[in-house]
This record gives structure tokens, sequence and C-alpha cells, in this order.
């Protein structure tokens, strides 16, 4: 047993906060959960509401099945993948909330921080690259700490041509950049964004910044002028927020 899942498509949730979520959402498929008498102690409510019966385990089973070094709270679910979505359909149904594209950004902690901003500011969804990004799994769930099952997530083949959909459906591709030529708070802001961020260090990669239909930096007023990639996702969506209240209910 890994830290995500296996080679069977099975997928491992860890941790209170991922787990009540998932056994909340309808649709997830439980397969079996596993809780130390402290976790389930603590569970009662969110086992009752759902259902389901655990199989008791103690803490050195986890840390054997998991690693010494998971933070599992005395919780581990195996439960089958959800149900990607298509990006045409998150941009369908995201009427002005913003969309966030990630240009394969790999590290699961940071791509869980996001998904947990994205729920906190209403984003409407998360594009991923199939490849180069974390399985929505263990580490990733972990960190964004029940958000996984609140916000759809699509996975696309390539990057590029799906933002040029994006473009096509009415969307404006905003890429962030620290060297972008105009701060975000200063841009005209469109009726649909999409934000794109690219991965640590990398940042966005060439191909991906020629396709978005502008390139905007975060303003800053500090000693550095660059920011974590979760944190300029958060900045962003709680500025496409202020935007959206402003515009008042017609842009919900």
């Amino acid at each position: 047993m890994g830290g995500d899942g296996d080679a069977n498509g099975v997928v491992l949730l860890y941790g209170i906060h991922p787990v009540e979520a998932a056994l909340a959402n309808s649709g997830r498929v439980i397969s079996k959960l596993f809780l130390t008498e402290n976790a389930e102690n603590r569970m009662q409510a969110a086992l009752a509401a759902r259902g389901v019966v655990a199989e008791r385990v103690t803490p050195r089973d986890l840390d054997r099945w998991l690693g010494e070094d998971t933070v599992h709270q005395g919780v581990l679910l195996e439960t089958e993948p959800l149900q990607e979505l298509p990006m045409n359909a998150l941009a369908r149904t995201a009427k002005g909330r913003p969309l966030l594209v990630l240009d394969q950004v790999t590290d699961p902690h940071n791509v869980g921080a996001i998904l947990r901003s994205a729920a906190v500011f209403g984003a409407a969804g998360v594009v991923m690259t199939r490849r180069n990004s974390p399985p929505l799994a263990g580490t990733l769930a972990k960190s964004a700490s029940g958000a996984l099952e609140h916000i759809p997530v699509a996975r696309v083949q390539n990057l590029a041509r799906s933002l040029e959909d994006l473009k096509a459906a009415g969307c404006t591709v905003i890429g962030l950049d620290g060297e972008g030529e105009e701060t975000l708070d200063e841009t005209e802001w469109p009726t649909q964004p999409v934000f794109v961020l690219g991965a640590e260090g990398k940042g966005l990669r060439q191909l991906t910044r020629e396709t978005c239909s502008r390139i905007c930096r975060i303003s800053t007023d500090g000693a550095l002028h660059s920011l974590n990639v979760s944190n300029a996702a958060a900045v962003a969506l709680h500025l496409a927020h202020i935007h959206r209240r402003k515009a008042g209910p017609a842009s919900e």
C-alpha cells in the first residue's frame, strides 16, 4: 500500500478533514475505511451520516502502510477516483467565477493549497495537465483539507490547445508572471477570467505564455517581489472575488 494509490486505480485518502469531506460527498465510491479507536470516536457523525462501518486498526498499522512520516491522524480511506469533468463543462458553468489552469505544477502540497483557496473564494474549477501533475489523492488531498470534494478538476492532454478552446469559449486567459507588463489589479477586468499559473522555479512554459490573452504580475510592495504559486493563486482568486462582489448578483 502506498501513500497515494496503486496501479489498480485505488485512491488513498488520509486525515480527518479529507476523509470526512469524502464521506459527505455522494459522488465518492467508498471501498474500505480504516480507523483507529480515537479517530472513530471523532468521526461518529460522519460515519453515521454515510452509513459506513470502519475496520479498526492501530496507529502502527497505518504507519506501516503509509509511511511513518505520513500525518494520517488515524484515518485511511480506500476509494475510487472522482469522475473527471471535461474542461468545456467547467467553462460553460463558470458564469463569471474564475477558472485556474496549472501549467505542470507538480508539488502536491501546492496544488492542494490551490484547491483549498479555490474552494474558499468560489472558483469554478481547476484545469491540470494530465502529465506532470500530482495524483488527486494522499498528500494533495490532505493539503486541500477537504476542498478536493468541492472543486471540479479537469485534466487535459494538450494545455496550449485547451487554452485556445477557453479563449474561443469567451474566456480571457491571464498568465500570472512576475515579469508581466501590467499588474493584475490594474488590468481591464474580464467577464470570464482564467488564471494560468506555472510551476515553481520554471514558471509558465513559453508556448503557454504565447497562448495567453495577456500576462499580468501581482503588485508587491516589499523586500521580496515574488510569491509561492499557491499564494499567487490565492491573491488572484481573492481579487476576482472582490470584483464579483462589486459587480453584484448579476455576475454570480
